[in-house]
């Protein structure tokens, strides 16, 4: 027996509703891979052409011109420089959680002042 119109939308239905849970399962994935990149590597904002400054690569749209509401501090403060550093050249700002190779050295005995970046 042929499906009526009514059945039909709604499977039309069910299959947006199980689309949608499987999109969300797979972006929690997708961040969760993002945000260990970004604490493995150090990464800010700036890094990652999120910090607002400076032109738009491959971008179609024009940039539009900032307006500045007075000399005052900015809404976002540019990104913190590194306070930390090891010998590999890892570096972590100082801010958020402590990345994994800052853990890994202090559980190993090493101090964080063994690490801190002399100005």
């Amino acid at each position: 027996m042929a499906k009526s119109y009514e059945d039909i939308v709604k499977q039309i239905e069910a299959l947006k509703i199980e689309a949608e849970k499987a999109r969300k399962n797979e972006m929690e994935g997708v961040v969760k891979r993002i945000r260990e990149a970004i604490e493995h590597y150090g990464l800010t904002a700036a890094d990652l052409g999120l910090g607002g400054g400076g032109a738009r690569k491959n971008s179609q749209a024009p940039v539009a011109a900032k307006k500045r509401r007075g000399k005052g501090k900015s809404a976002f403060p540019s990104a913190p420089l590194m306070k930390f550093r090891d010998e590999a050249g890892n570096g972590w700002g100082g801010r958020g959680k402590r990345p994994q190779w800052l853990r890994d050295a202090l559980n190993s005995g090493k101090q964080l002042s063994d690490f801190l970046v002399k100005n």
